[in-house]
């Protein structure tokens, strides 16, 4: 008997199709139909049991994460041993950027990369219409499929620029692997109906461990609550987890620490529909300050890794102001530098002589290379050098507008600016409050027209100081700056 329990369960196979037709007539050959049969799966234990030296003489791309700490939780401790992993990271497209919130992932997937196995980036075409309960005290708003559609189109093409960019190391001629995948949960989820859901996924579920997540708990103890289409998640999510393993041989499912619950249910449905072991988890640290406040947003809201929606500039000036108690931390977080490198760089901000935010420069300027590449972090280097109060460099028309969206700008008529003193522009634009506080800002030295000191009360706006014809800068010390247009 117990012979004929496994070879059933070993044949057993999980069956979704397409919506049925109307007819009671339609057969099986006219649905669209995917099967995940156990016995085509592939075994980790098998795939994983011929370590080659060269790489065991190498860390572990574990190794690697833990003593960056970029480890939060992992479900085991055999992921250590295992080699030839696909590893997947889910991106839901509430926006039609990723934010900075997103980065880590981003960084753990490239380091996935870098030890020679496969990335997956998997967008939520589908979960994204849900919304992802996990550090939300309320229910995200639904998005219509348009939008959702834009979305998923835009942070597909950021996660490939961005990770085709890092080369992969140590990879062995014999794995022929992809070295990234970009998947979107649609493909298959459109094809499944909600009878077929419940029966092939749901019953494996047990409810009293879906309210024991912390994401579940948190949310029904809120003043509104958690939805029905809320609480199926994790459910979703740990599907996704099933679907790669069984049809791609993905193996590790990584998120942020937030995410423990959504991936648990994605190695418990493995275990339970597929009997198998293999599928492992990990999380990593949410990116805080040493506060414990979130780090990643600013003034003006979340820090956007598409340049469309904050320019390199603006997205290089946030990293260099990183406080120096929490640098050292997210270079080893943030960056590919060694830690001999970063251990180097925390003991020269302790030597006397030490120039404030040089190690803050190359944090900006590692992770601006990594989001934006060697062209976006040169042009956030030429508009800080040029933007920069008392600088040498040569303004340009081009360059100022390159940031006019990230800091305070206006639009004014020729004939209002020019002939116009420099106090009353000051005011009249915002960057100033008052006449008073403008001529106390210009006797300390710190008012700026075009990066140029000014020293006399009196100065007006000549012709040949729009620059180009079309634009002012004006600066009230280091970093209050207005950008004027000219029509």
């Amino acid at each position: 008997m117990a012979a004929v329990a496994m070879a059933l369960a070993a044949s057993r196979s999980l069956f979704f199709s397409s919506s049925r037709t109307s007819t009671s007539t339609s057969t099986s050959s006219s649905r669209s139909t995917f099967f995940l049969s156990r016995a085509s799966s592939t075994s980790l234990e098998s795939s994983n049991s011929k370590l080659n030296s060269k790489q065991q003489q190498q860390q572990h791309v574990v190794q690697i994460l833990q003593q960056r700490g970029l480890i939060d939780s992992i479900t085991s401790d055999n992921l250590i041993s295992c080699t030839n992993i696909k590893a997947y990271c889910g991106f839901d497209p509430t926006a039609q950027s990723l934010h900075l919130g997103n980065l880590i992932g981003l960084i753990v997937l490239s380091w996935f990369k870098r030890c020679g196995h496969v990335p997956i980036a998997l967008v939520g075409g589908a979960t994204g219409r849900i919304g992802d309960p996990s550090g939300k005290t309320a229910e995200r708003p639904e998005l219509d499929a348009h939008t959702l559609h834009h979305n998923s189109a835009s942070i597909k093409t950021s996660i490939k620029t961005i990770l085709s960019r890092n080369q992969m190391e140590n990879l062995e001629p014999s794995f022929n692997r992809d070295s990234l995948l970009i998947l979107d949960n649609y493909d298959w989820w459109k094809n499944i109906t909600l009878l077929d859901f419940l029966r092939d996924v749901g019953k494996f579920a047990r409810v009293g461990t879906m309210m024991a997540k912390e994401s579940v708990k948190k949310r029904l103890n809120s003043e509104d609550g958690m939805s029905y289409t809320e609480f199926t998640y994790q459910l979703l999510q740990g599907y996704d987890f099933l679907y790669l393993f069984q049809n791609m041989g993905v193996n590790v499912q990584i998120g942020g620490s937030d995410q423990w619950g959504n991936i648990t249910a994605g190695t418990d449905l493995i275990r339970k529909i597929l009997q198998m072991e293999g599928a492992y988890g990990l999380t990593f640290p949410l990116l805080l300050k040493s506060d414990g406040t979130k780090f990643g947003k600013s003034e003006g809201g979340a820090i956007w890794l598409n340049p469309t929606m904050m320019s390199p500039y603006k997205f290089y000036q946030y990293f260099f102001s990183v406080p120096d108690v929490d640098v050292i931390r997210f270079l080893k977080i943030l960056t590919f530098l060694s830690i001999e490198e970063i251990d180097s760089l925390d003991e020269d901000m302790k030597k006397p002589g030490y120039i404030p935010n040089t190690v803050q420069k190359r944090l900006a300027e590692e992770v601006t290379r990594f989001v934006h590449g060697e062209e976006g972090l040169k042009e956030a280097l030429n508009a800080t050098e040029a933007l920069r109060p008392g600088a040498q460099a040569e303004l340009d028309a081009k360059t100022i507008e390159g940031i006019a969206k990230d800091v305070p700008s206006c639009t004014l008529a020729y004939d209002k600016v020019l002939n116009c003193t420099l106090i009353d522009l000051a005011v009249s634009t915002g960057l100033m409050a008052s006449k008073s506080a403008v001529k106390r800002l210009l006797k300390q030295g710190g008012l700026y027209l075009n990066n140029a000191r000014v020293d006399i009360e009196e100065k007006t706006i000549v012709e040949s100081d729009i620059i180009d014809g079309k634009v002012l800068l004006l600066s009230a010390g280091k970093k209050n700056k207005m950008v004027i247009r000219i029509e």
